[in-house]
């Protein structure tokens, strides 16, 4: 018996992949069920649930009357997905995940071409295959938002700052994209920066009026005192010598902040190097974008394939491996699938897809086996999963050099068109 996909002309169609969006989140859906009627909550939305109801009934208010590990931006999904009462926390997160994700998966499909659903469609497969960590952190809610905002920065840059500045307020992570926009963006710088100042001030002001102006900027120390977690790319090393026993290397779990770490051997050392690192390499990253713009790259391409330098960096260098920052880069490459000739992404798309299956294997299917039984054949997942990180990252500076190579010598590079 023969499986036929379906034709182009039926596939390639806005209502396929709403019909497709849909199939997806009611899995998620029937997933978060038992949740839901037992008035539970997955992973770390039971944080997310006590943090509002701490500021709701006790007053309490994270980063603002607190220091807190993350931005004080934060805090508005976490309140509002208080609407339907804690009991139904569950369901409320659930409605503001896809809502969101409705919200990235129209921007994805907004152009009506070939690129644009196989973006969708994949975004939408890449997310399924994250499962938890979408629907169950706070990055599920982010990711769209740099979807759409990146679709959007060329013809409305002030309007897509405002989202990319709302959401750098809720998790870091999507300043990369601005710090992208800004070199590649020409037309538009003013209106990026003035968005972002006149979010950021905003959110000073209420801070300072209802709190302690001091917590504002609290998460980027308890960042900063972190270890390097069980997950991260440049762990891995330190991964093997737990597990072998050589060196001195162990796994402590730090209750406070509910990570797994490696500590022992040169795991502090690796730590203590990363947050330099990290920044270098931005610089790095973004003064090599530039050039590729003053050589005059397209800057669509550019665009997309900046952001992914950039966000991939963010990952690659970063003590913290949580796995739901598969979603940043998750993210971009959809992105990348619509500014840029998708034949040119085929391996980040595959690689990403491979990514998050193996993500999830490692968390949460298999991650008690790893962090206390010390299994090898889990270690040698999450190996592979950190290969591939790696390897998007160096196809990401790999295709900015083909871009600025490609290239006509100082010829101007128009605004970013299509984006």
């Amino acid at each position: 018996m023969r499986i036929r996909l379906p034709r182009p002309e039926s596939r390639n169609t806005a209502s396929s992949v709403w019909v497709f969006f849909a199939i997806i989140h009611a899995g998620f859906l029937a997933r978060l069920l038992p949740f839901i009627i037992g008035g539970g909550v997955l992973s770390d939305i039971r944080f997310y649930r006590e943090w509002a109801y701490s500021a709701l009934d006790d007053g309490v208010w994270e980063g603002i009357d607190t220091a807190w590990v993350y931005p004080v931006g934060a805090l508005v999904p976490m309140v509002l997905a208080s609407a339907f009462g804690p009991y139904l926390y569950q369901l409320a997160w659930f409605v503001l995940f896809a809502g969101l994700n409705a919200l990235g998966t129209a921007a994805l499909v907004r152009r009506g071409t070939a690129s644009s659903f196989t973006a969708a469609y994949w975004w939408l497969a890449a997310t399924a295959l994250l499962g938890p960590v979408a629907v169950g952190r706070i990055d599920g809610l982010t990711a769209p938002l740099v979807i759409t905002a990146l679709l959007l920065v060329a013809a409305r840059p002030f309007v897509a700052s405002l989202v990319l500045s709302a959401a750098t307020w809720m998790k870091v992570w999507p300043a990369a994209v601005v710090l992208a926009a800004l070199v590649v963006v020409r037309q538009g710088r003013l209106r990026i920066v003035g968005a972002g100042v006149a979010v950021s001030a905003g959110i000073a002001v209420v801070v300072a009026v209802f709190g302690d102006i001091r917590n504002l900027t609290g998460f980027l120390s308890a960042q900063g005192a972190r270890g390097m977690q069980l997950e991260a790319p440049l762990s891995t090393p330190g991964v093997w010598q737990a597990i072998t026993g050589t060196s001195g290397a162990y796994f402590f779990e730090d209750e406070v902040i509910n990570t797994m770490e490696v500590r022992g051997a040169l795991s502090g050392l690796v730590g203590d190097l990363m947050t330099p690192l990290l920044v270098l390499s931005v610089l790095l990253v973004a003064a090599f974008l530039a050039i590729a713009l003053h050589r005059g790259a397209p800057a669509g391409a550019l665009l997309a394939t900046g952001s992914l330098a950039l966000v991939s960096t963010l990952v690659v260098f970063n003590k913290v491996g949580s796995p739901q920052f598969m979603l940043w880069i998750t993210a971009v490459i959809a992105v990348g699938l619509v500014l840029d000739r998708a034949s040119e992404w085929r391996y980040p798309a595959v690689a990403m897809l491979a990514t998050a299956a193996l993500t999830t294997l490692v968390y949460p299917i298999f991650y008690d086996a790893l962090r206390y039984d010390l299994d090898p054949a889990v270690a040698v997942l999450l190996t592979l999963r950190n290969l591939l990180v790696v390897s998007i990252f160096v196809w990401s500076l790999l295709r900015l050099g083909r871009l600025t190579a490609q290239a006509k010598v100082l010829r101007p590079a128009g605004p970013a068109t299509g984006a």
